[in-house]
């Protein structure tokens, strides 16, 4: 392991050209500089300095040791302004638990309007709702976005409220959604490769009781816990998919995804959790207020 202190020295007698300079420079013995310099020469197994008049000089081996010195201390001599900087910014600390059955593109619809904070900082964990419940009551996030309200608990002491319901629309590849079928819709799911979230979804127990309804029986060729992954497998033609509108917002952006339909009867409800502490949380209330001022419960 190298030291990092004789390399100083070594930078220093090499900048000032001299172990007498250095020492006056460091306010320390020159025997001492000298000793260290060496141990660094010893480390490296080559000489660095050779005498030059009535000071040094750099050898081969020395050039190369000075110019990775170089650029190693003045990054070094940036440290303390970024960290002061950093120090004295106002961070803005979001902490927010994304229960593994909600629509990630909703989640980042419904985050959104707080994206632009400045000096931002957010941290999103995924996990099962009620992991994520108890990371909540013990003050390590700040809010949990969920598919379902938080089940009354007087222990755990956490409010949650409705922030968003939006309607399903399906979406699927340009190779897939043509005319006639976006006209046979929804029967034309019978005869398309379908997408769907897992059972982890709340979602996915009123999509199969719409199937049944309709009497509908489709060809599941893919099941995902993550929306935004899904959306990603149906761009590359996998098959079609539902989304919420809200979510529905980020998949516009995806190219190569067109709507095939509407289901104007079903759609997906996100839940915001949050402790007391969170209530206060001007970020947290921030997305619940523009929530509603978007209309989106």
């Amino acid at each position: 392991m190298l030291n990092y202190r004789h390399l100083h020295y070594f930078w220093m007698v090499a900048k000032e050209g001299g172990f007498a300079r250095a020492a006056d420079r460091l306010e320390m013995a020159v025997q001492t500089i000298s000793a260290q310099v060496r141990d660094l020469e010893k480390a490296l197994g080559h000489q660095l300095l050779k005498p030059s008049g009535r000071g040094v000089a750099l050898t081969e081996a020395g050039l190369a040791a000075y110019a990775r010195a170089e650029e190693i201390f003045q990054l070094g001599q940036g440290i303390a302004e970024e960290v002061r900087q950093v120090a004295s910014a106002k961070v803005a600390r979001l902490s927010v638990g994304l229960s593994d059955g909600i629509s990630k593109l909703a989640a980042h619809a419904l985050l959104e309007p707080v994206l632009a904070t400045p000096h931002l900082r957010l941290v999103c964990h995924e996990g099962e709702f009620d992991e994520l419940l108890s990371e909540l009551a013990l003050h390590q996030l700040d809010v949990v976005l969920a598919g379902q309200a938080a089940p009354r608990n007087p222990n755990q002491r956490l409010t949650s409220e409705r922030i968003a319901r939006s309607r399903l629309q399906w979406y699927g590849p340009a190779s897939l959604v043509r005319k006639q079928v976006r006209e046979r819709f929804p029967q034309s799911l019978q005869d398309l490769p379908v997408l769907l979230p897992t059972f982890h979804s709340p979602l996915r127990s009123t999509l199969d009781n719409w199937f049944q309804d309709l009497g509908l029986r489709p060809r599941v060729v893919g099941e995902f816990e993550d929306s935004a992954l899904l959306a990603v497998f149906a761009a590359r033609g996998l098959g079609v998919f539902p989304v919420s509108q809200l979510g529905a917002q980020d998949v516009g952006l995806m190219r190569g995804l067109r709507l095939l339909g509407d289901c104007p009867n079903i759609g997906e409800e996100v839940h915001a959790i949050w402790s007391r502490r969170g209530q206060h949380h001007p970020l947290v209330r921030q997305m619940v207020a523009c929530a509603h001022e978007a209309g989106a419960v």
